[in-house]
């Protein structure tokens, strides 16, 4: 069945933006009295939603994770988005694949998923976005991709998902959809590229 639509996580896969993402938390807690994010915690600021990354850190602390919710709704994420890096051919790879495939982008990130869509000047590249502040439950649970399916009106299977966590692979095959990793970190994934610009000559042969 051939592929009709295409879907791209955010961090990692569109954009390079994990010194983004740490240095919002790290003022998040800031403001929140808390201490920095740890080294053994930082890979999960690229991965999870918020709401998953507090409650991690701070599920045995209720009075902290209320606070820390708090100061999250506080912090605005603007001066954060200089720190994020669209990956080499963003924009070439996006107009190409537009020709030929409907397009959008579903990521674990929550009130700055269209915030990063107005600020880099995406929206004549993606037809649909699609955070976790519009399904009832973030990655790795399907309900995002299955919002975009459903979006498209076609069968999963039609649909290819990019991303480049463990996460995404599990979204992609909860469910139903081709899944093809950016970079090594999925050691699962059976499809994979090391840059945007291979993507459109990969999806052809699948």
């Amino acid at each position: 069945m051939a592929v009709r639509v295409i879907i791209f996580d955010c961090d990692g896969v569109l954009f390079l933006s994990e010194g983004a993402n740490l240095a919002f938390y790290n003022e998040v807690l800031r403001r929140a009295g808390q201490q920095r994010v740890s080294p053994s915690a930082e890979a999960a600021c690229h991965t999870l939603a918020s709401t998953q990354l507090f409650d991690r850190m701070f599920a045995d602390r209720p009075d902290v994770l209320a606070r820390v919710r708090l100061a999250a709704q506080e912090v605005d994420y603007g001066p954060f988005y200089d720190l994020m890096t669209p990956r080499p051919g963003l924009y070439g790879t996006l107009s190409t694949l537009g020709s030929a495939y409907r397009l959008a982008m579903a990521t674990n990130r929550g009130r700055t998923a269209t915030g990063v869509i107005d600020r880099f000047g995406l929206r004549p590249y993606l037809e649909l976005t699609v955070g976790v502040l519009d399904v009832a439950r973030p990655k790795p649970h399907p309900d995002m991709l299955v919002r975009c399916v459903d979006h498209f009106g076609v069968n999963a299977h039609e649909a290819v998902y990019v991303g480049d966590q463990e996460i995404d692979a599990a979204a992609a095959r909860a469910a139903g959809l081709n899944f093809v990793a950016m970079g090594a970190a999925v050691a699962s994934a059976r499809h994979r590229i090391e840059g945007l610009e291979e993507l459109a000559e990969f999806v052809a042969r699948m």
